[in-house]
């Protein structure tokens, strides 16, 4: 039985070079982490970013106009390649991991609520890793996230997890611009906490993704209300997750 449960969040600018396109290694190293983890009795969910990215890279730059519908195009095309990846990566080391595609409308309570924590908690207890994303392919209007980061904070409170790290291409949260010299980053937050004023000029450094710092800081605080520790962090360095799990000061906290 396993100690403890995390969820992890990856997002598109961490996986992705400067030409868009996703960097192998970067997944080998997020992999290598939860297989780490996993030795040690903790078990993860990783919520996934990067079919759309995918999508494009398979198809290249499409003709259809409409913004939504290239979306979904770029995310059919591109899910199954990411789960690819994942998988013969997750392979390597040994272990088995699985597709999840939810839309908002399965963390209503009823049944559709009761199946997503059916079908989470029967993969956790095989030691199967879920691997979330938003099913962009038929996620429109009213059954959208607003983005991944979402999508964790919602998994996480689903599983009762320990713990939530958002991975993104920056430190955390600053009280300035990420790259200012007088900028410092913030360490601690605590759900209540107002910091507005300090996510314009960080949101700057995001430009991929659909969240950005203020998204992520709203939803790592929703998390931590509920008494779930989540961490914003750069998921480029090496060995951030574990640095995380070992209690050492990565990113920023956000706890009770």
């Amino acid at each position: 039985m396993c100690k403890e449960r995390i969820v992890i969040k990856v997002g598109t600018n961490v996986m992705t070079n400067k030409d868009n396109r996703i960097v192998r290694p970067v997944l080998r190293r997020l992999v290598k982490q939860i297989a780490e983890l996993y030795e040690r009795g903790i078990i993860t969910v990783l919520v996934s970013s990067g079919s759309v990215i995918a999508g494009k890279e398979v198809l290249g730059n499409s003709k259809i106009k409409d913004r939504t519908q290239k979306r979904q195009v770029y995310s059919a095309i591109g899910q199954p390649r990411m789960m690819r990846l994942y998988y013969d990566i997750f392979h390597d080391y040994g272990m088995k991991c699985a597709q999840v595609l939810p839309t908002k409308r399965d963390f209503s309570p009823g049944v559709h609520r009761q199946n997503m924590v059916n079908c989470c908690e029967g993969l956790l207890s095989e030691g199967v890793i879920p691997i979330a994303n938003e099913d962009d392919a038929v996620s429109v209007t009213m059954s959208m996230f607003s983005d991944n980061d979402e999508l964790a904070s919602l998994i996480a409170q689903l599983i009762n997890a320990d713990k939530l790290i958002i991975l993104t291409d920056i430190d955390g949260l600053y009280n300035g611009h990420p790259d200012a010299d007088s900028s410092d980053l913030i360490k601690n937050v605590a759900p209540e906490e107002d910091l507005n004023k300090y996510i314009k000029d960080s949101n700057k450094a995001e430009e991929k993704g659909r969240g950005g710092m203020g998204s992520k800081l709203d939803y790592a605080q929703q998390a931590a209300s509920k008494n779930i520790p989540t961490f914003i962090a750069n998921g480029k360095n090496d060995n951030t997750i574990i640095d995380i799990i070992d209690g050492k000061s990565v990113g920023t906290k956000v706890s009770l």
